[in-house]
């Protein structure tokens, strides 16, 4: 019976109420109500914090209240009201991230320094997935200098839902790409992943790092040292994207059905 309560409270922790919540709420289930000295005792906490955790369970409504001090008792609210909880906090979130949305763009602005530009590191694969995430951001098409066999080497998993989310964000992209066996398959779906890719001979100019450049920022994802960097500057990026479209011209040129095969 221990091990079932234990792995009741992990369960009820997991939707996010705090361990002496969890303590509490099972107590009083299975004393149907009680004091707060009783409800205390059985908890296994002090008297001073039962009142705060049964507080906070009768304003989540998963408890009542009923009578004044001294003889003040809480009961426990049916089970199906944890339910009914998680749907008011869904409700709740969903309204949260609409405001949250419509403020973000006069929050970003205050953000901004304006003429000094930003440098973020984020290391390992979490961090190279961080730096992908911020690509999502975009106002506009993407400009990239990509290598599709490092990157699904080192992000197996993490691409193939990527570009579904981005197309599905309406992103595009253009991408000069190594022309290995990887790259020419990868450019087979350009359609559907709103993409163009410009193949480029491999065996004179195969590049690890992907470089994608995008309203105020150039990413930087190095596949072999593990590191992301987002740069955040306007005049940086505005020179990077006019290189870019005299790269893109020349990639454009080499691009043919018979660019060689990278072995």
């Amino acid at each position: 019976m221990e091990d079932r309560h234990a792995q009741l409270k992990l369960s009820l922790q997991s939707f996010g109420f705090s361990e002496k919540e969890t303590g509490v709420y099972v107590a009083l289930l299975e004393l149907g109500k009680g004091t707060v000295t009783k409800i205390s005792q059985k908890a296994g906490i002090n008297r001073t914090t039962g009142y705060d955790i049964l507080g906070s369970l009768v304003n989540k409504r998963l408890a009542s209240v009923s009578g004044k001090e001294p003889r003040q008792e809480y009961a426990a609210e049916p089970p199906a009201a944890i339910t009914e909880y998680l749907k008011r906090q869904k409700l709740q979130t969903e309204e949260y991230i609409k405001k949250a949305e419509e403020i973000v763009p006069e929050l970003t602005l205050l953000h901004a320094v304006k003429n000094r530009p930003t440098v973020r590191f984020y290391e390992g694969t979490d961090g190279l997935e961080q730096v992908y995430e911020d690509t999502l951001t975009s106002s506009e098409p993407i400009r990239a200098y990509a290598s599709v066999d490092d990157m699904h080497n080192t992000l197996p998993n993490y691409f193939p839902k990527y570009y579904k989310r981005r197309a599905g964000k309406n992103i595009s992209i253009r991408a000069i790409v190594p022309g290995t066996p990887a790259g020419r398959g990868r450019r087979m779906h350009d359609e559907e992943e709103k993409r163009e890719i410009a193949l480029v001979p491999a065996d004179k100019y195969y590049f690890s790092p992907e470089i994608n450049i995008y309203d105020n920022k150039v990413m930087i994802a190095s596949w072999r040292e593990k590191l992301g960097i987002i740069i955040e500057s306007a005049e940086i990026t505005d020179a990077m994207k006019k290189i870019y479209e005299l790269a893109w011209a020349e990639a454009k040129r080499l691009d043919a059905s018979s660019v060689p095969e990278k072995m």
